[in-house]
């Protein structure tokens, strides 16, 4: 096994300048009484509706919900209203006041702990490491269990409540059973449409529900995916259920496309075999090697969702409307921010076939360093949408954001032979463009990886993206003396070929804090795996200060700010206006066409329901979307020459001069041993909160996360027992 030292100075912890200690004094957060109100009325509203939805199968709460029903009977919205009060009001109330929340106490100014002693946090604690769930932490472990619990438990009382109900009836044995399975297939579709208000809140990207608990929407597509499977298992059971039951009567056929005044039972068939076919392509192996399939079925969302509330109507359908209604808010609004088309400052090839993209945006975008972004070239798809970690650091600069491009699959390629023919072209008439679109940025609410002194980032390849957007901004924040609490860092990056190790001259690090070394304990320990030795060519060419061949394309504007995660004031006033504008048209329909005209077939009213909440958000929220666009112009047309200036910057800044190297450590032939680097880090920073994050496959985080297990509950015997936080960065659909 080859090992290459680079040349390494000892840091100077002891010459942390004073500005950076008294930041990190001021991190403790002030709890406001306010705080602490807002605090407690969303807690209190939120467990109220937990447990109204997991004891709803229950006779108490079933009792309670009768007589608010019979009370409410007789107003505007009648038993509609009342079933949306009661499951669907409550997640709106908490996205109102969230925005209050998030507006009035940024998490820009990061709390730290100052405990004496290292603790356990039950998010960052991995419980699980392997199985069907993946890395799953102690929190998260929790909530899969009460939710197998409930469901279990709903199966259990309504086959015991079922009995007893129809023992009741003096009919032949061969006719109970009958009625058993149907009432069973009926129960199982109503746990269905609860676990229905959770399955739409984890993919509202921009969603301020995430931002208030601070879990960004990669990480969050791993509980839609949990919830789907729950979700299509319960509905395909409750179809099961009814088809057994009539082809034992003999009516199969007549009942599967029977459309009464009540339950329509053709919409459901419909909506059950859209989801069926969702839920088929969007298992892990077609996704991962049909990954276009599985895109372009999943957008059959909108039949599943349409033709399911022709056939519940609207009264069961408002149970689940909330969080439908806030992803159809979400969606909106990423509609219109991908229709801007986006200036691509920069784009050039690295020496080991990645791409390096460089987009325009307005200063008053913000995002932090663990964030992403949604890519769409309209030359090489007008569908697709391809996420990427940023791998520029918000203090790089103000009116621009980088992403890298590992070539991987046929767009990717595609990608890669278009810069490259415009790079040839590029004296000629070059008749080649590139139309980029931008959904995003987001991400983290809080930038946590400022929240630990020391960090160990774990990275498999093209992984070490983000991780150079983290690096960039703590040399950033250390140099111009900015709230940092990292002093100890350790990068792991396992590559294949030595060639990748060029990604990071992406970090002009000599420029940005030319006197790192004092100040911050950084080693950056690479691993190439599919090289015993040093190529020949290795010696020859200083990966360091290659010129890359940029283009740029003035094809656009910057990027749109009509984003959840941009100005909350806007954002707040799209969410409450578009709320109140749904209200006020169905409020119009019920009194002057549902009353007026006597119309009672629910697969109607759910279908005129639904079309109200579209309207409240195009219409009412459209207004806000509108202003908002028109803000963004006025204040685009300020910073013109701003943006102007950076472009120049960014073109001239092609040859990346790092000094990064100075701290790398390259070892050929070997792959990470997670156990002998995380006990060597722990023996360093001794008692204390050490904050691991992982960027990369599957596997590669399964290993990290089983180490800080070991860790953390295997090695409790050390002196210095530090506690390692295990956090994943890593975006798989």
């Amino acid at each position: 096994m080859a090992e290459n030292h680079n040349s390494q100075e000892q840091p100077l912890l002891l010459t942390v300048n004073s500005k950076h200690e008294t930041f990190t004094k001021k991190s403790s957060p002030f709890r406001s009484p306010f705080k602490w109100v807002l605090k407690s009325l969303m807690w209190s509203i939120f467990s109220i509706w937990i447990c109204v939805i997991f004891f709803n199968c229950t006779e108490f709460v079933g009792h309670l919900l009768q007589k608010w029903m019979d009370a409410t009977e007789g107003t505007l919205f009648g038993i509609t209203g009342s079933t949306f009060l009661v499951f669907s009001a409550p997640i709106l109330i908490i996205a109102f006041l969230a925005f209050i929340y998030v507006s009035a106490f940024p998490k820009d100014d990061f709390e730290t702990n100052k405990s004496k002693f290292p603790r356990y946090r039950l998010w960052t604690i991995p419980f699980l490491v392997e199985g069907p769930f993946g890395v799953v932490s102690a929190s998260e472990f929790i909530g899969i269990v009460l939710f197998i619990f409930n469901v279990l438990g709903s199966i259990i009382y309504y086959t015991i409540d079922g009995t007893k109900l129809i023992s009741k009836f003096s009919l032949p044995s061969k006719e109970n059973s009958y009625l058993m399975i149907e009432y069973m297939g009926g129960r199982l579709g109503s746990m269905g449409i609860l676990c229905t208000i959770f399955l739409f809140l984890p993919i509202s990207r921009g969603s301020i529900l995430l931002r208030l608990i601070d879990i960004p929407f990669e990480h969050a597509t791993r509980y839609h995916v949990w919830l789907g499977h729950l979700t299509m298992f319960l509905f395909t059971l409750h179809g099961l259920f009814y088809v057994l039951a009539w082809g034992l009567e003999g009516n199969l056929l007549e009942n599967l496309v029977e459309w009464k005044e009540t339950v329509a039972n053709l919409p459901g068939v419909i909506s059950l075999l859209a989801g069926l076919l969702m839920w088929a392509t969007s298992l892990h192996p077609v996704r991962k090697n049909r990954f276009e399939l599985f895109f372009y079925t999943h957008q059959l969302y909108i039949i599943f969702v349409v033709f399911m509330v022709m056939h519940i109507g609207d009264i069961i359908f408002s149970i689940a409307a909330g969080p439908i209604f806030l992803f159809v808010m979400d969606r909106f609004l990423r509609l219109c921010q991908s229709r801007t088309k986006v200036h691509l400052i920069s784009a050039s090839c690295r020496p080991c076939g990645t791409l390096e993209l460089t987009f325009s945006k307005p200063a008053n975008l913000s995002y932090n360093a663990l964030s992403f972004i949604f890519v769409q070239v309209r030359e090489l798809s007008s569908l697709q949408w391809h996420p990427f970690s940023v791998s520029s650091s918000p203090l790089d600069g103000k009116y621009h954001i980088s992403v890298l491009v590992k070539v991987l699959g046929n767009w990717t390629e595609k990608l890669r032979e278009t810069i490259e023919n415009y790079n040839q072209n590029e004296n000629g008439n070059n008749s080649q463009k590139i139309t980029a679109c931008i959904e995003g940025p987001y991400g983290h609410e809080s930038p946590y990886h400022l929240m630990y002194e020391n960090l160990i980032l774990v990275a498999g390849g093209i992984g070490i993206s983000p991780f150079l957007a983290i690096l960039s901004d703590i040399l950033h924040r250390i140099n111009e003396g900015k709230s940092c609490l990292p002093k100890n860092v350790m990068v792991i990056w396992a590559i294949k070929k030595s060639n990748e190790s060029s990604l990071l001259s992406v970090i002009d690090s000599q420029s940005i804090c030319p006197s790192f070394p004092q100040k911050i304990d950084l080693q950056i320990q690479t691993f190439v795996t599919q090289q015993s030795d040093p190529s020949l060519e290795e010696g020859k060419i200083d990966h360091n200060n290659i010129s890359f061949p940029s283009i740029f394309m003035k094809n656009g504007t910057n990027m749109s700010s009509l984003v959840g995660t941009g100005n909350n004031i806007f954002a707040g006033l799209y969410v409450i206006l578009s709320t109140f504008g749904f209200i006020a048209f169905f409020a119009l329909v019920q009194v002057y066409y549902f009353d007026k005209f006597s119309i009672n077939q629910w697969w109607y009213r759910g279908l005129v329901f639904i079309s109200c909440m579209v309207s409240g958000v195009v219409l009412v929220g459209g207004i806000v979307v509108i202003s908002w666009h028109l803000y963004e112009r006025k204040f685009a047309k300020k910073e013109n020459n701003f943006t102007d200036s950076c472009i120049e910057t960014v073109l001239s800044c092609e040859t990346g001069d790092t000094s990064l190297a100075s701290v790398q450590t390259i070892r050929y032939g070997s792959r990470p041993n997670f156990e002998e680097l995380f006990t060597e880090f722990s023996d360093k920073v001794g008692n204390a909160n050490i904050g691991v994050i992982v960027c990369g496959p599957a596997g590669l985080q399964s290993s990290v996360a089983k180490e800080c297990r070991s860790q953390n509950f295997n090695n409790r015997g050390r002196k210095n027992n530090a506690i390692f936080h295990f956090n994943s960065h890593s975006f798989d659909l």
